[in-house]
C-alpha cells in the first residue's frame, strides 16, 4: 500500500479522492480512480488492491472475513451512491467484477457483467423497467458468464443468494492471475510476476438496455497506422464483452452519430481530454444507456509497430513528449518488426479477405487446432493460427505463430488488440466458412490490406520507399547510442535502404 494508505485498507472506493497508485490499484481501478477526479462520466466503483491477490492466494484461495467486511461496508456506500441496493428490490443494483494489473494486459484475465440478478430479481428488474425482454436477457448474460467465468462448469447456476455470487466472483478474479495465459503474456512481454490483479466491483450500466444504448471501444488515434484521427467500434444494444471477444463483428465508431447524434461529440472531446492527460494513444471503453454516456476504462492503446513510430513522432511535434520518450516508445520487438522489408505479390489468388487488424505480412501453414498449432510451431513450422474468433486461452498459441485470422470480430476485438501489439499480421472478419477453407493450406496472411494469398506470395520490395515519421524518429537518436541497440541496427538498416 501506499504511504497514505493504512495497512488494513484492503478496499478502497474509486471515488477520485485516494491518492494511490497504479501499482496498488492496477490499471483498471486506477484509471477509474483518475477519470472520476476529473470529472467524467464514470459509474460509482470500489476496489480490492493488487496486495490483496497476494492475501487471498495465501489464504488457501479464499478472502479472509475481515476483507470480505470491508467490501460489504464499501457494497453499502455503493448502495447510497446509486439509490439502488444489492440483492433486493424494488430497485436492484447490479455490478461488474473487473480485473486489472499494474501492467495492461488486454483479455488476458476475468470479467464478470450483470451480477447481483436471481430469477426472482429478475422479475424486479422487469417490473422496475416495464422490459422483461431486456431483465432476461440481462439475467442470461449473467449466467453464462458466472458459470464459464467462476464455477467453470457451462451448466452451472448462479447461488440464489447476491452475497456468494459476489464472492465467489472477486475469487475467481484472484484466481485468473495465476492461468496460463497471463503467464505466457507475462513472459512474451517480459512483466515478471507481478504482485497480482486487483478487484474493481463497479455498479453497472447497460448497453444492451434499448434502442438508444450500446458499447464500444474507441483509440484517440488509429492503432495500425498511427493517423490522428478518431478510430474505434461499436455495437447498439449489447454489452462490453460483445464488441471485445470477437465473437460479432461490430460496426465502425462513426456510426454512432447516426444513431446517437449527441453521444459522438462528446467521445471526440473525451478522447482529446484523455490523449492529453497520458500524452499518449488512449483506448477508452464506453457504454451508452438510454442515451446517456458513460466511460469504463481508459489506458495507453496497444498500437502497431508503424503507428507506434508515427505517434511517437507526432506527439513531439505537438509539444506533448520530449525526443527522449519518443524513443523509448518503441519497444526492441516493434523495431525489429519494422526491419522486415517483405511485401506480397497482389496478382496471387486471394483465398479470404476481411479486415487488416495486425499490419505485416507472414507465411505459413494454417492451422485451426490449439494444440496442433504450438506442436508444429516447436517442430519448426511457421503456422497461420485460424479461428472463428480468438479467445484469452488461445493466446500461447497465438504467440507461437506467424500469422492469425479469425472468421469474426473486427479491429478492436481480442485477437486484434493481441496481435497488434507485439506486431503479428492478423485479418479479422474474414467470414464464416474462412476456418475450413484455410486450414491446411500454406497461405500468405497480408494483416495490412487484410487479404490472405494462396501459398507463398511474398517477395522483396523495390528500394527507395522512406518513411518520413521513422527518418525523424531514428534521428532523434543519440551519437552515443549503442550499435547493438534494436533502434540503433534499424537506423543503420534504414541508411542502407534509403
Amino acid at each position: 500500500m501506499t504511504s497514505s494508505s493504512s495497512p488494513a485498507e484492503h478496499v478502497i472506493t474509486l471515488d477520485g479522492t485516494h491518492p494511490s497508485t497504479r501499482e496498488v490499484l492496477g490499471g483498471k481501478a486506477y484509471s477509474v480512480n483518475k477519470m472520476r477526479a476529473m470529472g467524467l462520466p464514470v459509474p460509482p466503483a470500489f476496489a480490492l488492491p493488487t496486495g490483496v491477490c497476494a492475501v487471498y492466494h495465501d489464504n488457501g484461495r479464499s478472502l479472509p472475513d475481515e476483507i470480505w467486511q470491508q467490501v460489504l461496508e464499501h457494497l453499502r456506500r455503493l448502495e447510497t451512491e446509486t439509490g439502488r441496493r444489492f440483492g433486493s428490490g424494488p430497485s436492484p443494483l447490479l455490478v461488474s467484477v473487473r480485473s486489472g494489473a499494474a501492467q495492461s494486459m488486454p483479455g488476458m484475465m476475468d470479467t464478470v457483467l450483470n451480477l447481483g440478478l436471481t430469477p426472482e430479481l429478475c422479475e424486479v428488474l422487469a417490473a422496475e423497467t416495464g422490459d422483461q425482454r431486456w431483465a432476461t436477457d440481462t439475467w442470461e448474460r449473467f449466467c453464462h458468464s458466472y458459470a464459464d467465468i467462476v464455477a467453470s462448469d457451462p451448466g452451472a447456476a448462479p447461488p440464489t443468494d447476491p452475497l456468494d455470487q459476489l464472492r465467489s466472483a472477486i475469487g475467481a478474479v484472484f484466481d485468473s492471475w495465476t492461468n496460463e495465459r497471463v503467464k505466457a503474456y507475462r513472459a512474451r512481454h517480459n512483466l515478471g510476476a507481478g504482485a497480482g490483479t486487483a478487484v474493481t466491483v463497479q455498479a453497472m450500466v447497460f448497453g444492451n438496455r434499448d434502442e438508444r444504448s450500446g458499447t464500444g471501444v474507441l483509440f484517440s488515434r488509429d492503432p495500425a497506422t498511427g493517423e490522428n484521427t478518431l478510430y474505434g467500434e461499436w455495437l447498439a444494444k449489447a454489452q462490453g464483452e460483445d464488441v471485445v471477444s470477437g465473437e460479432k463483428t461490430p460496426n465502425p465508431l462513426v456510426t454512432v452519430g447516426d444513431i446517437l447524434p449527441d453521444v459522438y461529440p462528446e467521445l471526440e472531446r473525451i478522447a482529446e481530454v484523455l490523449e492529453r492527460e497520458h500524452r499518449d494513444l488512449v483506448d477508452i471503453e464506453f457504454t451508452v444507456e438510454s442515451g446517456r454516456l458513460y466511460v469504463l476504462q481508459c489506458r495507453a492503446g496497444k498500437r502497431a509497430p508503424r503507428a507506434a513510430v508515427r505517434i511517437a513522432v507526432d506527439l513531439v511535434r505537438e509539444g506533448l513528449i520530449t525526443a527522449d520518450e519518443a524513443v523509448s516508445r518503441v519497444s526492441a520487438e516493434q523495431a525489429a518488426s519494422l526491419a522486415k522489408t517483405q511485401a506480397v505479390h497482389a496478382d496471387r489468388t486471394v483465398l479470404a479477405g476481411g479486415l487488416g487488424a495486425g499490419p505485416g505480412v507472414a507465411v505459413g501453414q494454417a492451422v485451426s487446432d490449439l494444440d496442433q498449432a504450438l506442436d508444429l510451431a516447436a517442430a519448426g513450422t511457421p503456422v497461420v493460427l485460424v479461428r472463428p474468433s480468438t479467445a484469452p486461452d488461445d493466446v500461447p498459441a497465438m504467440f507461437e505463430s506467424v500469422a492469425v485470422v479469425t472468421e469474426l470480430g473486427g479491429s478492436t476485438s481480442h485477437a486484434a488488440l493481441v496481435c497488434r501489439e507485439i506486431g503479428l499480421p492478423c485479418v479479422v472478419g474474414a467470414g464464416v466458412g474462412t476456418v475450413a477453407k484455410l486450414t491446411g493450406l500454406t497461405v500468405t496472411v497480408d494483416g495490412t490490406t487484410g487479404a490472405v494469398y494462396e501459398g507463398d506470395a511474398l517477395h522483396t520490395p523495390d528500394e527507395g520507399d522512406v518513411d518520413e515519421y521513422l527518418t525523424e524518429l531514428l534521428g532523434y537518436l543519440p551519437d552515443t547510442v549503442p550499435v547493438d541497440h534494436p533502434l540503433a541496427q534499424l537506423r543503420s538498416a534504414h541508411l542502407e535502404r534509403a
